[in-house]
């Protein structure tokens, strides 16, 4: 994945990340923000067309320094083509989208990676003849910072210990399991420094225990200030990572809030369910589902930067 750290470059001075503060962002057409606070991203009105197609529709939110904001919806809502757009990895049709106030609309994607946005990929694909360390390095040399190989190597190993890998830096990632791969596609990731952290479906074909683990590192870099976008089909577990939680349904922002908030509200679950949910009390109780925490599989997008196709 392209990803890059926080240093100057051809972008010239970014603002500084200021310090976690109330959540923001809003559906409609203004997001909200912290008086004075410089949002870590902001998108207004963001659309993209595939053809006769719309995957998004005047999506607007903004998202303050140190959320962890759950990006969830059915398949087909655009959840991923809104990842593919942040990142570069494909055109916006119209509207804009802004990374720590520096406009990075019409930026190639390493241009932004170079704004401070790094991502993961639902399907890991790491060097396959580059040892695990040298997969974290790697990303660490071609951010801005650019030091050597050697100093690269030592920091690489800070990062292969927050997502527990340390003790496999001299491997390849053949001798992975798709649990590591998935950590080291996020040690990719955050080797750079980003200011913003996209997660697609990093915890996507893992067992109860791998979940459980995974959710501790992304709590674990979460802490250290990275503001965090992740999109998980299992609304359990965004419920237990968000701050705040953002709904999307073909293609429109149909929620933003709380995550109890989001959850309970009835165009969510009817997004969800296909249906209006019932109303309170031991009969509805009766009916309600047995689990609304799985909806199926995960979006058919593309998972290569520049793909052609969509998630609408």
């Amino acid at each position: 994945p392209a990803v890059a750290g926080r240093g100057p470059s051809a972008l010239g001075a970014l603002p500084e990340v200021r310090e976690a503060g109330e959540p923001t962002g809003a559906v409609g057409d203004r997001p909200r923000s912290g008086a004075g606070e410089v949002p870590v991203v902001e998108v207004r009105q963001l659309t993209r067309h595939f053809g006769g197609v719309r995957a998004l529709r005047g999506v607007t939110f903004a998202i303050g320094a140190g959320e962890l904001v759950g990006l969830v919806g059915p398949n087909g809502s655009g959840k991923t083509t809104l990842m593919n757009l942040l990142s570069g990895a494909l055109p916006v049709t119209s509207g804009t989208i802004e990374i720590r106030g520096v406009p990075t609309t019409d930026l190639a994607a390493h241009r932004i990676a170079h704004a401070g946005v790094a991502r993961t990929y639902q399907i890991p694909r790491p060097f396959a003849s580059m040892t695990v360390r040298d997969n974290v390095a790697t990303a660490i040399v071609f951010g801005r910072r650019a030091p050597t190989l050697a100093q690269a190597r030592r920091e690489a190993d800070r990062f292969l210990a927050t997502v527990s890998l340390e003790q496999y830096g001299d491997v390849l990632p053949s001798d992975l399991t798709l649990h590591q791969r998935l950590m080291l596609e996020i040690a990719r990731a955050i080797a750079a420094d980003p200011a913003l952290l996209l997660l697609d479906e990093a915890l996507a074909g893992l067992n109860p225990a791998e979940i459980d683990a995974a959710v501790a590192v992304i709590q674990r870099i979460h802490a250290q200030g990275i503001t965090i976008i992740v999109v998980e089909h299992l609304l359990r577990v965004v419920n237990q990572l968000a701050t705040r939680i953002i709904v999307l349904n073909n293609g429109a922002a149909i929620a933003d809030g709380d995550p109890a908030d989001v959850l309970a509200d009835p165009e969510v679950v009817r997004a969800y369910l296909g249906r209006t949910p019932p109303a309170a009390g031991p009969a509805a109780a009766a009916a309600e589902p047995a689990d609304v925490d799985a909806p199926p599989g995960p979006d058919p997008t593309p998972v290569r930067p520049g793909a052609g196709e969509h998630d609408a």
